[in-house]
């Protein structure tokens, strides 16, 4: 099966646009245009905002209409409804942890870019038979890591990988340096403590270090 090709950013286009992608849980509307001009001013500009706050759906609209610049995706997408909210939302892309057939089948059929999660091969030949050859692998460390991709990489040489789930400075150019993963997603770069001190400045100096350190 091959993907329809309405999708508004491919995935491939997605996973080429930047090593690093920023795992966003945001907790308040206000917190939203200050964290993406943070990174958005390290030149990061692949944006995940996961959908495990209330807020999650307003941020994403909020960044979509004020910072077009920014590629703004929904994370932890588990269900065809919350790939329609994301959508309405304007979000241009969809990320899941995991994958059912029918988010398949609703990714295939939106119009934007769906990346099924997966930490199995099993799950991986579902989404493959599925016509997706961009995945997320997660979580990463629990699930193996490094040698999994690596070995994952024999059989399915066409899989890209986006792996997220205990990744950090410590071991992202690991990940980098296989040649079936194009980026990562990581949460250290916007952790908790600054959103609440709102130290902003902070968030563009750790995404700047991070991204000198896996060039």
């Amino acid at each position: 099966m091959t993907l329809l090709k309405n999708w508004q950013v491919m995935p491939k286009d997605l996973f080429a646009m930047g090593a690093i992608v920023p795992v966003l849980v945001i907790n308040k509307v206000e917190d939203a245009l200050p964290i993406a001009e943070a990174l958005l001013a390290a030149d990061i500009k692949v944006l995940e905002v996961t959908l495990r706050t209330p807020a999650a759906l307003d941020v994403i609209s909020l960044i979509a209409k004020e910072l077009p610049e920014a590629i703004i995706g929904s994370g932890t997408v588990t269900n065809r409804q919350q790939l329609q909210q994301s959508v309405d939302a304007g979000a241009k892309f969809a990320i899941s942890p995991g994958l059912t057939k029918d988010l398949l089948k609703a990714g295939n059929e939106g119009n934007i870019a769906l990346i099924p999660g997966i930490s199995s091969i099993s799950e991986l030949m579902d989404a493959s038979d599925y016509g997706y050859d961009h995945l997320k692998f997660f979580p990463a460390e629990a699930s193996g890591g490094v040698n999994a991709i690596k070995s994952i990489g024999g059989p399915f040489p066409d899989i890209k990988f986006c792996p997220t789930g205990g990744i950090n400075l410590n071991n992202v150019r690991d990940y980098l340096a296989l040649p079936n993963v194009a980026c990562c997603g990581g949460s250290w770069l916007v952790s908790n403590k600054i959103v609440e001190t709102k130290d902003w400045r902070q968030i563009t100096k750790l995404a700047k270090e991070a991204l000198a350190h896996v060039r």
